[in-house]
């Protein structure tokens, strides 16, 4: 029932598989090439009167200051339950994130028992409103390699309510 002629014709079909996707992958290539033979540029180049014009504008640097004097900690607090809470609490216990409560004007990554990114340990500083303005932001730019997959905020009104949500639960 099983010998070396049906060894060989099943390892020769899942040879011929590999072989039938190889080959159909390289006449899809093939037909449906859509790079190279043009120095990698696009087949049409459409010219533009003012084409650079943006390029040589500065970036506006925003005050955080009053927008954080406006911002709401309740909005903060439905926000923090919606994006946060998952992660993170503010009852003094430690999630898969730390413990949230108090962490206004504490130390970047001191919270005693939690085990933080490595990068997060070697940053020096407080935690600020600018600080976890930068952080809540995107928290891979401001401290590449950390564990924190949360992608950031990127409404700096949603920022300044969580922030101010943090402030107002007692740090």
């Amino acid at each position: 029932m099983f010998d070396t002629m049906t060894l060989t014709k099943g390892v020769a079909a899942i040879c011929g598989t590999f072989l039938f996707f190889l080959f159909g992958s390289w006449a899809a290539e093939s037909i449906y090439h859509t790079g190279g033979g043009h120095g990698g540029e696009q087949a049409y180049v459409i010219e533009v009167d003012d084409a650079g014009a943006g390029a040589e504008e500065e970036v506006a640097v925003v005050d955080f200051g009053p927008i954080l004097a406006a911002a709401d900690p309740a909005s903060g607090e439905n926000i923090f339950g919606k994006k946060c809470a998952a992660c993170h609490a503010v009852d003094g216990n430690d999630k898969t994130g730390p413990h949230l409560n108090g962490s206004f004007d504490r130390d970047i990554g001191s919270v005693a028992g939690f085990g933080y990114s490595g990068i997060l340990t070697e940053l020096e500083g407080t935690w600020t409103a600018e600080a976890l303005n930068h952080f809540l932001e995107k928290p891979k730019g401001f401290a590449p390699g950390t564990k924190m997959t949360f992608a950031g905020f990127k409404k700096v009104g949603d920022r300044a309510d969580v922030i101010a949500y943090l402030q107002s639960i007692g740090g």
